[in-house]
Parts: structure tokens; sequence; C-alpha cells
């Protein structure tokens, strides 16, 4: 009698089904075994303030999974062997405000007109691998239009292109005439923003919505008036209370953050009432919105470097006269200003906001801590590694050199509490277990 279709089927299946349960095991133990590296520096600077001499890490995989003194760490057999002698390691470094779409000379005023969202997916290319080799292995994006920060974001996750870990923001939330949107031009020109334009706490819900829809990690918004914009003050509110505590609740609710945009002012003030978990430039910060900041646990990312090298070098690289005179008109009282605002006890985060040719220059802005905040190096370091971890939700996982923490690390030939100024000048720079940058 020939067999039924049914029990030939049910043969075959049970059979294949046999054949797979017993390859998977051989399958799995022919997988190579995770690469280990011992990497043994004079110090190790954890991130948390403290040091280890004679230090030795062990990384497998992608994971810290010993640091110590050498003395008292043990090496795996068949372990990759560094021996630094002369170097300090580091946790990777955190820019908590980037702009990684732009780049020099991108036509200015004109760029609106000639440039497409695949503009900024080059620039972004090119800058992030600056940025990783400078040792900033985490970023956090402040606004990028047509989401193009998201796409570079997976991009770099999925391993096509090299670059640090991206948190992106989408395009900024900005009013219509501020700061986020472009003015000077005939109202008979239908001109694009630099981020998207919404008027109203029901638009700024929808567009929070939005954003993270199509991929954000937090929410820029805009809520003063800038140094790189048209005919607005820099301390000029730009969203009043209801917008901003919308923007605050939604993101809240969808599990985001939200980051602002403010210099001065009452628009400083109220988004640090709304709830935003960071203040951005913070150039003109006053007594009152210390107290404000300090009671609600806001952070104050600075972007030192970018402001100063607008007024001392801003005429040479084409930026406007008019940013120049606005950044010029605050330069003294916002050192000053910022320097308070640090002494009082403000958490701080490292940013840049970098733009142009600070894309892989963003090491200096420790030394701007050290000289303007008056912070010691040690604190300049933590403030750009675990203070940033932190503000970004993933000091569990980044931020310091700790066993079990991501292998995200950075190597410098010398002693940056001696002279910080190396951190500007990386030698080893290695992200996930993976060395990326090395002499």
């Amino acid at each position: 009698m020939r067999p039924s279709l049914r029990i030939l089927t049910s043969a075959v299946s049970a059979s294949f089904a046999l054949s797979f349960a017993t390859a998977t095991p051989a399958s799995a133990q022919a997988a190579p075994a995770p690469r280990v590296t011992a990497i043994h520096v004079d110090r190790v600077i954890v991130g948390d303030g403290t040091q280890i001499a004679d230090a030795m890490v062990i990384v497998r995989g992608e994971r810290i999974i010993d640091v110590g003194p050498a003395s008292t760490v043990r090496v795996p057999a068949g372990a990759t062997r560094l021996e630094l002698a002369g170097y300090t390691l580091l946790p990777g470094f955190i820019d908590a405000h980037t702009h990684l779409t732009s780049i020099d000379n991108d036509g200015g005023d004109l760029a609106v007109l000639k440039e497409t969202p695949a503009h900024g997916a080059i620039y972004a290319t090119i800058n992030a691998k600056k940025t990783l080799d400078a040792g900033f292995t985490t970023v956090r994006e402040a606004g990028s239009t047509d989401y193009v920060d998201v796409v570079v974001r997976d991009a770099i996750t999925r391993g096509l292109i090299p670059g640090p870990r991206i948190h992106a923001s989408g395009p900024a939330l900005g009013s219509t005439g501020g700061h986020a949107d472009v003015n000077g031009w005939s109202p008979f020109l239908d001109v694009p923003g630099t981020g998207v334009i919404v008027d109203g706490a029901d638009a700024v819900r929808k567009q929070v919505r939005t954003n993270v829809k199509y991929g954000a990690d937090q929410i820029k918004i805009v809520a003063t008036g800038g140094i790189l914009s048209v005919g607005d003050a820099v301390g000029a509110a730009q969203f009043g209370m209801d917008e901003l505590t919308a923007a605050v609740a939604e993101a809240t609710r969808l599990g985001r953050k939200v980051m602002a945009h403010a210099h001065a002012g009452d628009g400083l003030k109220a988004a640090v009432l709304a709830g935003v978990a960071s203040i951005e430039h913070g150039s003109l910060v006053d007594d009152e919105a210390i107290g404000f900041m300090k009671q609600k646990g806001t952070y104050l990312v600075p972007t030192l470097i970018i402001l100063e090298e607008i007024v001392t070098d801003g005429v040479r690289k084409g930026v406007p006269a008019n940013s120049i005179a606005k950044a010029t008109a605050i330069a003294v009282d916002r050192r000053a200003r910022l320097r308070a605002a640090y002494k009082a006890g403000v958490k701080f985060a490292l940013g840049t906001d970098a733009t142009s040719d600070i894309h892989g220059r963003n090491g200096e802005e420790f030394k701007y801590m050290v000289d303007i905040l008056g912070a010691t190096p040690m604190e300049a370091i933590t403030v750009g590694t675990m203070n940033g971890a932190t503000l970004l939700g993933v000091e569990q996982e980044l931020g310091s050199v700790a066993t079990g923490k991501l292998a995200d690390l950075v190597i410098v030939k010398g002693d940056p509490l001696r002279d910080i100024t190396l951190l500007a000048r990386v030698s080893y720079v290695m992200k996930g277990g993976v060395m990326t940058k090395q002499p």
C-alpha cells in the first residue's frame, strides 16, 4: 500500500526537525569566542571623579569584564595585551550637543536654496567619523532637518558607516519667526526653516508625536532667540508656557526627554519650570534661573567653544556680522554667568554645538570648561563622561570605566590631569570593544 501524502509530509518534517535540532548545537559551538583584550596603562580615570594608578582593563567582546590595579587583575589566557606605558585610559567622551549634518562652507544663507537632505547625510557621514576619531563615542544630535540624524544613527548601528552612538532629535521645534525659522527673505518665498515651525500647544504636541513616530530619541525645542538667527534677541522668549508644558508632557508620556535651546530671560526660566531635561547654551543664566535649575535638577550644556570662536574667529569663518555682534556683546557677561552657575552647583554636561570645523575638535571643549567655568581637569572629565551619560539616561551602560559596562574607551598619551589639552589629541579609541583608532 502506498503511504499517504500526510504520512510522507509528517515523516519529512520530523526528519528535518531532528536534523535541525542536531545541527544547531554544533553550529553554536562553532561560533568564535569573543575577543579578549587586556590594556595596561599608567592610570585609568574612571569617570566618577576617581582614578586608578598602574591599572589593567580587561575587555571581552563588547564589554568590560574587569578593571583595577594591575597587581590585582587576572589576565585571561590568550588575551591580546596592550602595554601602554605613559598612557591614560578614560571612558569614551560624550558630546551632548552636536550638529553632524553641517560642514564647512556649506553655502551660508543660500544653502537652504541649494541643498537637499542628501547633502546633510553626506556631511554627517564625514563628521561622524571625525567625531569618533576625536574620542567621542556618544553624541546627542540637537536637531536635524528631514530626520537625517535618525538615518545616520541607524546606519552606524547597522555597521554600514563608522561613527559614535547617536541620540537623534529629528527636526527641532521652533516658532514662527524664531530661531529655528529663517528670517530676512521675501514673504513671497517659501523658505524652509532649520526646524519644524509649530505654533500653539496642540501643534507642539502633534509634532512631538511625529518626531517620536519617525525615530527621535529626544525632543529639541527652541525656547529663546539665538546668536545665528536674524531679528531676535538672544533672550527673547519664543514659546508660551502652555506650549513648553505641552512639549514636556507629551515627550514624557512617550518616554522621551526634552532639550531646550535657551540663552537667557523668561524663556529660559519657563523651559526649566516646564520640566526640560537640559538647557542648551544658557549664556546669560541669572541667579533666579540658577535656583530653578538646582531645584528641578536641570542640566546646563554650555557649548563654550562655538561662541568663543564666533567672537575670536568669526570673520575668517564667514559668520554673518550680525551674529558676531551678538556673540561679542554677551561674551564677557556670558563667561561670568556660566561660571557662577557652575560654582553654584548646577549640573553640567559637555556640549560643543559642533558645526563647521569644530567636528573632530570636540575635545577642545574640556579646556574651555577649565578656563571659563573654573572646573578642575578631573571635574571637566566627569562632566564630559558620566554627567553626559546620566543626562542621556545611559549611565548603566556608559560614562565610566566599570565592570559590566560597554567598552567605549579613550586612551591618551600623558596625564590629562596635568595637561587637559591632551584630551584633544587622543591616540586610541575603542567603541563596543572594537578598536576604531590607533596610532
